[in-house]
């Protein structure tokens, strides 16, 4: 199969009821700025784009949000726990962007899509999320062509910075993608 465009890449997304079920949990907890992100996205479209039938195991949902008025990590397990019960046996992990450039030890982020921008591959720096009608919005900072074409490289935040980079080369090994999707184009 090929994804050719954004249209053809949301359509993927709004026929895989799983994903869909997810964004719709996610949704329900009325966060702001919130996405769902990363693996969630790439590791569906990479399974597409190598012919699986079944989706490959995710280590982690990727939720995030952004609120700087209460930036108390309490508040991202609490909502880890609400996730939990309302889907069990889904690997949760929520974020909120307004305190993770301290984790980070990078300047503030100005939103959820600023930190998107700056997530370590043009190919993961991708976030979904539903609008009043459940439609699905997709952020791109990057654009998707990186991640429809199996292409593996850094941000251009990332390629920036030594510190970064040395990140984004542990990222490669550590996560042995191209194990899973042998097809993949990695720039190293």
């Amino acid at each position: 199969m090929n994804l050719n465009s954004e249209e053809e890449f949301l359509n993927l997304i709004s026929e895989d009821d799983w994903m869909m079920d997810i964004l719709l949990t996610v949704k329900s907890l009325d966060l702001p700025d919130w996405w769902v992100c990363a693996g969630f996205i790439r590791s569906k479209i990479w399974d597409t784009l190598h012919g699986y039938r079944y989706r490959t195991p995710l280590t982690e949902i990727d939720v995030i949000y952004f609120n700087d008025k209460n930036k108390d990590e309490a508040e991202e397990k609490e909502l880890e726990r609400k996730l939990n019960k309302l889907r069990p046996n889904v690997p949760w992990s929520v974020k909120n962007e307004a305190r993770m450039h301290f984790v980070n030890g990078i300047p503030p982020y100005l939103s959820s899509i600023d930190a998107i921008s700056k997530f370590p591959e043009t190919a993961t720096a991708l976030g979904l999320k539903l609008d009043e009608q459940n439609n699905l919005i997709l952020t791109a900072p990057h654009g998707i062509d990186d991640v429809i074409n199996l292409k593996v490289k850094p941000t251009d935040y990332f390629k920036k910075d030594e510190d970064r980079m040395a990140i984004y080369k542990e990222r490669l090994v550590t996560k042995n993608w191209k194990t899973i999707w042998w097809n993949l184009k990695i720039q190293h």
